[in-house]
């Protein structure tokens, strides 16, 4: 793969940090739902933010 540029190096920086914060309050809601099929909205929203958070990643290596 191609070396990143300066501009697509911070891009990249901020997608990741975007998908963990959306982790995070994806879990926090999962933890305050009492409807079980609402915190199951959440916790996939959760798994799946982490998912693309985990490839953004990868670009990095």
């Amino acid at each position: 793969m191609s070396q990143l540029n300066q501009v697509e190096l911070q891009n990249l920086r901020h997608l990741i940090g975007a998908h963990e914060t959306a982790h995070q309050k994806l879990q926090a809601y999962a933890q305050q739902a009492t409807d079980p099929e609402i915190k199951q909205f959440f916790q996939d929203g959760a798994q799946g933010a982490m998912k693309t958070k985990q490839q953004l990643l990868s670009f990095l290596n």
